[in-house]
């Protein structure tokens, strides 16, 4: 055997062996995700007590009824995986909790991109704003913008008042979401989320659901929008 195919002959059995251990090092990797998966946390939003507008008692009852949607998609979680376990996939129990999830998993995704866009010490958005200038072109001017989003929010009903932005046309659109489901613009991005849920306003303004939208569009964080638009980071 001469010396040079000897030497090839070594070079491709140590980059098989390289290969070999790529792909290990890549299933190990895999399973180290799987492994990561974890039960849903509810956050903290105590920083937003004292924030004008809404009361400590509102607010630490908005936090409370938060965590029950977090425990809920939690336990949703658990009793399909269960049920499926138990070949009980086709079941109508099993139907049933699976529409309910999306129920109590929006419900804890909205109330938290709710909480992110508010601020005890709100801060403007500029006119010179990438975003700005985004609302200016699908609405006319902020002030279109701003006046069809609080009409939006007065929509009778329960539910929530969202800012989307459609990638696909680089459109700016406000739409209604009928409880935490039901209204959802499929690969539209969330930017601003206000809730006009009763248990959010009526603590501090009875049914005065007017009052309440004029004091929350006031403690608007922009800089959390502005970041969800120029990331596009979707809900």
């Amino acid at each position: 055997m001469r010396a040079s195919h000897f030497k090839g002959m070594i070079l491709i059995s140590f980059l098989t062996l390289a290969l070999i251990g790529c792909d290990k090092g890549k299933g190990k990797s895999g399973e180290q995700k799987m492994q990561q998966v974890k039960s849903y946390e509810a956050k903290d939003y105590s920083h937003l007590i004292g924030m004008p507008g809404l009361t400590e008692t509102a607010l630490r009852l908005h936090f409370s009824l938060y965590q029950g949607y977090v425990n809920n998609t939690n336990k949703l979680l658990e009793e399909m995986k269960t049920l499926a376990e138990q070949g009980m996939a086709n079941t109508p129990q099993y139907a049933e909790l699976k529409r309910r999830f999306s129920f109590e998993f929006n419900g804890m995704k909205l109330h938290e991109l709710f909480f992110e866009n508010l601020g005890v010490t709100p801060s403007a958005l500029s006119p010179n704003s990438s975003l700005y200038k985004a609302l200016e072109a699908s609405f006319g001017s902020f002030d279109s913008w701003q006046k069809d989003f609080i009409a939006t929010a007065q929509i009778r009903g329960i539910g929530w008042a969202v800012l989307f932005y459609d990638p696909s046309a680089g459109r700016l659109m406000n739409a209604w979401i009928n409880e935490h489901h039901v209204g959802l613009l499929s690969q539209c991005i969330p930017l601003l989320v206000l809730d006009v849920f009763e248990h959010a306003f009526i603590v501090d303004y009875q049914l005065d659901r007017a009052s309440y939208i004029k004091a929350v569009m006031q403690q608007i964080n922009w800089k959390v929008v502005e970041t969800r638009f120029e990331g596009k980071q979707a809900m």
